[in-house]
């Protein structure tokens, strides 16, 4: 087995669900309407209250507001949301008020890989700006360097088999060098199907690593044993 490339997600992944769902949207929700008030005239939020409008048939600012609000609740994987999102975030870890969070085993582990020179991406429904912010703003610096690439779900949905092949033809490697990390089942099923190698990151998992029953690997963290595998 080579490995020349790694792509993993963000959220249960590296970062923790928490900073997601109890840190940045909470703090993108409370800013939403002020923020879309006084930026509307700039062309990036402009283009992208229009395609809400599009979208949802809404007219006044007001309503737009309200749209993206409920988009929010539902979690929807809207680019013209997550655009806005990104760009309050943005205001936010340069102010110095947000700093994204990486888990230590995560931190160390990429840092080792590069060093090794496996290519390193992120794929994450999150949008490509939200993504650099999280890892160049985090609490293990800038994390940046580390990565080659980094996709979102302009190249597909995650439970798209197909997106992981245009990730694979985007960077030039065959599917089968290319090892995946994710804690979504979904994700796994579908990477798999695309000719990737998986590994499923379980931070509940109590042993260092395991499989399951498709013979999926399932890490507890980015352990040494997951190293060893990498290297196999």
């Amino acid at each position: 087995m080579t490995i020349r490339a790694i792509v993993t997600d963000i959220e249960g992944t590296t970062t923790p669900i928490a900073f997601v769902h109890e840190v940045l949207f909470p703090y993108a929700r409370a800013r939403l309407a002020e923020f879309c008030s006084t930026h509307q005239a700039d062309p990036v939020v402009a283009e992208a209250l229009s395609a809400v409008r599009a979208e949802s048939g809404a007219q006044s600012l007001d309503e737009t507001v309200a749209v993206l609000l409920r988009w929010m609740d539902e979690d929807r994987k809207a680019g013209a949301l997550k655009t806005l999102q990104g760009l309050i975030w943005q205001t936010g870890y340069e102010a110095g008020v947000l700093k994204g969070q990486v888990y230590d085993d995560a931190a160390a582990l990429l840092l080792c890989w590069q060093s090794q020179g496996l290519k390193l991406y992120v794929y994450s429904s999150g949008s490509v700006a939200a993504q650099k912010l999280i890892f160049g703003f985090s609490d293990k610096g800038d994390l940046t360097p580390l990565f080659s690439g980094y996709f979102d779900t302009a190249v597909g949905a995650k439970v798209d088999a197909g997106s992981y092949a245009a990730i694979a033809k985007a960077i030039g490697i065959a599917p089968g060098e290319i090892l995946f990390l994710t804690d979504m089942p979904a994700e796994v099923a579908a990477a798999r199907a695309a000719g990737l190698l998986v590994a499923q990151i379980d931070r509940a998992l109590d042993a260092e690593f395991s499989h399951d029953d498709n013979g999926v690997l399932v890490a507890g963290s980015f352990g040494p044993a997951d190293l060893k595998i990498v290297q196999a």
